[in-house]
């Protein structure tokens, strides 16, 4: 297998700069003639916007006005550049948002995240991303078609049959959130099964140092990509472990969280993308997620720009156990319960695993009576500690990420 995806990845400054000037123009053409850039877009000169600097000019487009836009015009807003009909999938992410997707030509791009540990002809992908409703699962497969490579499409759940399928049909990769693999792992070896499994692709939430470290030791070589829903992948990580590496189809900016005015060089910052998917065209499409850029290229021979990874979120909207955790819906569950004054949200780690404590303010007694409530509302299970009326701290923060990323 070759070290690099394409010569795309390998290009000099000077021709990624030409290949951007031709590419970028065509792309801000194609979401202006649609109906939902129409109005931000009318008075932009297509022409003029031929890199990353000019497109510093141009509005940043939100969730909240996707979710506004597919409201008035269902299902995908009118930003896409054909009808929701010719698409193969239309997914749906919490919100409810709807994303489209193709399975022509790796249309989310994570062939190259695949290749870049390792994935490619041969190996047999374990594939524990969610096929329900959202893209994950659909995202990674694409990009195993593209490298060659089989699919086991396992899902999330059922750790022993997770197990007995990876032992009985010899899978080799995994693609899944980070913590998974750890859970089926050791489930193989209170089983007594020996898995074959020796490389892995992760998203979905934060891979902590340790984590990847107990991979290693236990033979299994672990890299990270970083993606969402609406944009498919944005960037990967290499052998070299320096950073992130931006993919070739899309434009990253970092920007001063709810602006779209960019940060100097190397400050930390909302990262902001610009896909060049001549299908689903966003533009300044605002993530919600922290970042910044690395100096410098990747030791590995990699060109594109690397920025240091996730970060934590512009808002308080933390990813818990794979799952985005937003201060909505703590806002739901206390409007929802008269039992509850106030309610915070706290991410930690133990052990291995992301962890949720929910703490609620209340004169109730009984912690396992919010249980129901806190699943339906924020849909993951929580410890549960109450204190008493007043015992929360008065600081604006309902969402409390106590997990270290370094």
């Amino acid at each position: 297998m070759s070290s690099f995806y394409d010569a795309l990845e390998t290009r000099s400054e000077d021709q990624r700069a030409a290949d951007l000037a031709r590419d970028l123009p065509q792309q801000i053409a194609r979401a202006k003639a649609t109906v939902g850039f129409a109005g931000s877009l009318a008075d932009v000169d297509p022409a003029s916007i031929t890199s990353a600097a000019a497109l510093a000019a141009l509005p940043v487009m939100r969730k909240s006005d996707l979710g506004a836009a597919q409201k008035a015009r269902a299902p995908l807003g009118g930003y896409t550049t054909k009808p929701a009909t010719e698409f193969t999938h239309i997914f749906q992410s919490p919100g409810p948002i709807y994303e489209p997707g193709g399975v022509t030509g790796d249309w989310f791009r994570f062939g190259r995240v695949l290749h870049a540990v390792g994935v490619g002809a041969g190996d047999i992908v374990q594939n524990c991303f969610s096929y329900h409703l959202t893209p994950a699962g659909t995202m990674f497969e694409s990009g195993a078609r593209a490298v060659g490579a089989t699919v086991l499409p396992a899902g999330t759940g059922q750790t022993e049959l997770q197990v007995r399928a990876a032992a009985d049909v010899g899978s080799t990769a995994y693609a899944g959130t980070p913590d998974y693999l750890k859970i089926i792992l050791d489930k193989a070896d209170e089983m007594g099964v020996k898995l074959g499994i020796t490389k892995a692709t992760v998203g979905g939430g934060a891979l902590f140092p340790s984590l990847r470290q107990e991979y290693k030791d236990r033979g299994v070589f672990c890299l990270q990509g970083y993606a969402t829903a609406d944009l498919g992948s944005i960037a990967y990580e290499s052998a070299a472990m320096e950073g992130m590496i931006v993919d070739e189809g899309v434009i990253v900016e970092i920007v001063t969280p709810g602006t779209g005015n960019p940060v100097a060089p190397g400050e930390v910052g909302e990262v902001v993308v610009t896909t060049l998917n001549p299908d689903y065209p966003l533009i300044r499409f605002a993530t919600g997620d922290m970042s910044a850029v690395l100096p410098g290229h990747s030791p590995c021979g990699r060109t594109n720009m690397r920025i240091k990874g996730w970060m934590g979120r512009a808002d308080q909207t933390t990813k818990i156990k794979g799952m985005f955790v937003r201060p909505e819906q703590v806002a739901d569950l206390v409007a929802k319960n008269p039992a509850i004054d106030r309610a915070r949200v706290i991410a930690t780690r133990e052990g291995e695993m992301d962890a949720m404590t929910v703490r609620i303010e209340t004169t109730a007694t009984d912690a396992d009576s919010f249980a129901n409530d806190i699943v339906a509302t924020l849909k993951l299970k929580a410890k549960v500690e109450l204190v008493a009326p007043g015992g929360l701290p008065r600081d604006g923060i309902v969402i409390e990420d106590q997990r270290k990323y370094d």
